[in-house]
């Protein structure tokens, strides 16, 4: 496999989400000339703040905590410690019109469940305890097995299966694994008989994280000032067309900047290039490929896919909110799956007298609620908010809807042979071409993973350090207390991955 020299010439960025935006503040620190091209109006990828008549809305909920002391010390140099919030977590579950803590405290799930269930529960988890699950290669069976079949159905099925589109039986267990590794009935009951403010031993349990005051975008519309500051150039509304390459790798980028209006378009622009780092979709990347890809190659790119989400953010009376950060749906009758409180996240995201709460649906690009217009969807959210018991109709002032595709890189079955066979050509083919960040890498990054992928891809390029990239996000401890990636443990041991990895779904059928 050829491996790339390190060099300083000049590197064309795809992306200013996170790991763009951290690889081309990296690169102008060390003095390399760096061209950003996003295909979008506005910086931060899914990590953005969205502005809407003074309302400001995060995508998904993004608290900023991480393992990572470089990435802490780094969010530190973008913004002034000031200009973080310091805020409780709080989240709770919703089903059958009751609220249950999250994480789960069985002595309040099982009061608010009454004697009867609560006995249900019990005994099914004395069931799985003596008589454990024969599958527990899936979700289903995973969870099952340390809190037994009735919890299951009541606190993780319904949520997880509007999450991914799938029966949780056809999502492999890996996820669970990750997501809540070590987290059974018993070592909750041990955590509500002894907590500990401020305990970050299971990030699950996490109880305070810090927040930008406007939103998460504050920290890359800062990140995106610094980089223009040190002489980068940053072209928005700019998709990249083509990625040239020659038998030694990539030479250069073609990109067409979007005009408004009725208007032709600009002529594309060809971007001379030594490295470019991507994180536009793995797919798109190969797709762009010009001369192209081998079929296989190509093949393997169509292959893979996304999971979109959207946002209806409805504008009710303070007191009409909750103290939440978001409530989890899982009340099967209704098609919301999360429900966010913006106030509760930061009070410079709502206006005095009024907060915004905003209801996510996890949808597929062009399936009927993607294509429903705003007006039906902010009257499906209303309706929806009122039939759990949460806000009454008539309290809803506006609502606004806010649409991110390919939010969730999906891990279908036979995703992980065809990711592999894309990074297998591109080391060979184009050396000189550094996938980063969740969508660069169609893996299930959180916003610091996605960080890292870009730190260490720089260190790469100018020092030829030949880190693997692609190991970040593969520890499965990191929820749990790993090391941080960048910079190693205090005592000298070998680096770690970390991360989470999102559910192995079943293979999608390609449409016609």
């Amino acid at each position: 496999m050829r491996q790339p020299q390190p060099q300083t010439g000049s590197t064309v960025v795809v992306g200013a989400g996170p790991a763009g935006l951290t690889a081309a503040f990296e690169l102008t620190e060390r003095d390399v000339p760096v061209t950003v091209l996003e295909a979008d109006s506005v910086v931060g990828g899914i990590s953005r703040t969205v502005e809407r008549d003074g309302w400001r809305f995060d995508i998904g909920g993004h608290r900023f905590f991480t393992k990572v002391p470089a990435v802490e010390r780094w969010w530190h140099r973008m913004l002034r410690d000031d200009e973080f919030l310091s805020r409780p977590r709080l989240s709770r579950i919703h089903y059958a019109g009751q609220l249950f803590d999250y994480p789960l405290k069985p002595v309040n799930a099982l009061r608010g469940l009454g004697p009867v269930e609560a006995v249900r529960c019990l005994l099914s988890y004395v069931v799985a305890r003596v008589r454990p699950p024969r599958d527990q290669s899936h979700f289903e069976g995973w969870v099952s097995a340390r809190f037994g079949r009735r919890l299951y159905e009541i606190f993780f099925k319904t949520y997880t299966e509007k999450v991914w589109g799938v029966p949780a039986t056809e999502i492999q267990a890996d996820w669970a694994a990750q997501r809540i590794k070590d987290l059974d009935l018993w070592r909750a009951v041990l955590h509500a008989l002894r907590p500990q403010a401020g305990r970050t031993d299971i990030t699950t349990l996490i109880d305070r994280f810090q927040y930008p005051r406007t939103g998460p975008g504050l920290m890359w519309e800062r990140t995106v000032e610094k980089v223009l500051d040190a002489g980068a150039t940053v072209h928005m509304d700019t998709r990249v067309t083509a990625v040239h390459r020659d038998g030694a790798g990539a030479v250069a980028v073609s990109a067409r900047t979007a005009t408004p209006g009725p208007h032709v378009a600009e002529p594309d622009r060809r971007i001379p290039a030594d490295h470019v780092i991507s994180s536009m979709p793995l797919p798109e990347l190969v797709l762009a490929m010009d001369p192209p890809a081998p079929e296989p190659v190509q093949e393997a790119a169509r292959g893979l896919s996304h999971r979109d989400f959207l946002t209806v953010a409805l504008v009710v009376p303070e007191e009409a909110g909750f103290p939440d950060n978001w409530i989890y749906i899982h009340s099967p009758e209704v098609r919301v799956g999360r429900i966010q409180n913006f106030g509760s996240w930061s009070p410079f995201l709502v206006k005095d007298g009024r907060t915004c709460l905003g209801l996510e649906y996890f949808v597929d690009e062009g399936d009927e609620t993607w294509e429903t217009d705003d007006d039906a969807l902010v009257e499906l959210a209303t309706r929806e908010l009122e039939q759990l018991g949460l806000v009454d109709a008539d309290r809803v002032e506006r609502g606004f809807v806010v649409r991110m595709s390919k939010a969730y890189p999906v891990y279908d079955s036979g995703y992980d042979e065809r990711v592999e066979v894309i990074r297998a050509w591109l080391a060979e083919a184009v050396p000189n071409v550094h996938p980063v960040g969740r969508n660069g890498m169609h893996k299930y990054n959180n916003q610091d993973h996605s960080m890292v992928t870009a730190m260490l891809t720089v260190e790469n390029i100018v020092s030829g350090t030949g880190h693997d990239v692609w190991a970040v996000n593969v520890e499965e401890d990191y929820h749990e207390g790993g090391t941080d990636p960048a910079s190693g443990t205090d005592d000298g041991t070998a680096r770690s991955g970390t991360g989470r990895a999102a559910p192995v779904l079943p293979r999608r059928p390609r449409a016609a």
